[in-house]
């Protein structure tokens, strides 16, 4: 499971937590603006808008799971289990499978408008990318500086909603989601007041009573809820490290320790990298579990017009600062 958020302070930001019990040899992955796409509908993309994400590499191909173009459009796909429907290849449409959406888009649009003018074509459709890496039931969040939209494939067809409160959870779908926040709205970062009754004399005995019924598990649903009470109360500096640190603070709300969300026996899913990208800069960041020693890649400090893709390996080992 997984949780993507935006957020804003004097820049924008885009960014994921990425929840599994086992790693794909993810990468900081940046594609180049002379990189070649060839899509499944026959389309061939020799010159694009350069990205950066996290993504698994197979067969030379970006495999993303979420990423930020240089116009600051991001997009990120998040596991959508029992609702996520793909759909045979249809005349008149442009057929693309779900490996490659994320790159479909970013490599044509800047703004949310250009990519909601490019999903009226679309027809997501059931092609995996090989035996080994089978489709995966996703829907996405798109962002740019301005909106944020979910896109969802379901039985019924494509939806594309918009997502006033810039975040993304799993199931159930987002309209349920957005629903379900209703049952939250006497939540308050000030103390409550007695409401009660006038009869019984009640007061608060401690900080942060105003969020009591703030759901703390790991259920899709509760960090939806978590996430949107934290980003939008979240209050933050428009410094660069001041919004970075703020925003890994706002996902690490929801973050997964090893060990209580067993999906397996003996196997137990955590939150394996968090990250964080400067949409307006171009400058992603990530910090992993095993090192939440924060590491950034410029885009703009590598050739953007290479043919090649660039990647760089996740700190897997603790770094530990010693003081004495």
């Amino acid at each position: 499971m997984c949780t993507a958020v935006t957020y804003q302070t004097k820049c924008h930001y885009f960014g994921r937590n990425l929840d599994l019990e086992y790693h794909y040899n993810e990468q900081i992955t940046l594609t180049p603006r002379s990189f070649p796409f060839h899509f499944t509908d026959g389309k061939n993309l020799k010159r694009h808008y350069a990205m950066i994400g996290m993504a698994t590499i197979a067969q030379d191909y970006p495999l993303y799971y979420e990423a930020t173009n240089e116009k600051g459009l991001s997009m990120a796909g998040l596991n959508f289990p029992g609702n996520a429907h793909y759909f045979p290849v249809t005349d008149g449409k442009d057929n693309i499978s779900p490996f490659e959406f994320i790159p479909w888009v970013l490599s044509q649009c800047g703004t949310i408008q250009e990519a909601r003018n490019l999903l009226q074509r679309i027809n997501l459709c059931s092609i995996p990318f090989s035996d080994k890496f089978p489709l995966s039931p996703l829907h996405w969040m798109i962002a740019d500086q301005d909106s944020s939209i979910v896109v969802e494939s379901l039985q019924s067809g494509l939806h594309i909603l918009e997502n006033p409160v810039g975040v993304l959870t799993n199931n159930p779908p987002f309209d349920w989601h957005m629903m379900n926040l209703n049952n939250y709205m006497h939540l308050s970062t000030a103390a409550p007041e007695n409401r009660f009754s006038d009869r019984v004399p009640l007061a608060p005995y401690s900080l942060g009573m105003g969020a009591i019924g703030l759901p703390g598990d790991l259920s899709s649903a509760s960090r939806f809820v978590r996430a949107v009470f934290t980003r939008v109360n979240s209050i933050s500096g428009d410094s660069e490290e001041e919004s970075v640190n703020q925003f890994f603070h706002i996902l690490g709300s929801v973050s997964q320790p090893r060990g209580l969300n067993e999906v397996h026996p003996g196997e137990y899913e955590i939150t394996l990298y968090t990250s964080c990208c400067n949409t307006d800069k171009g400058i992603y960041y990530c910090r992993t579990y095993e090192n939440p020693c924060i590491v950034k890649v410029d885009m703009h400090k590598e050739n953007l017009d290479s043919e090649r893709l660039i990647s760089y390996s996740l700190p897997m080992e603790a770094d530990i600062l010693s003081l004495n």
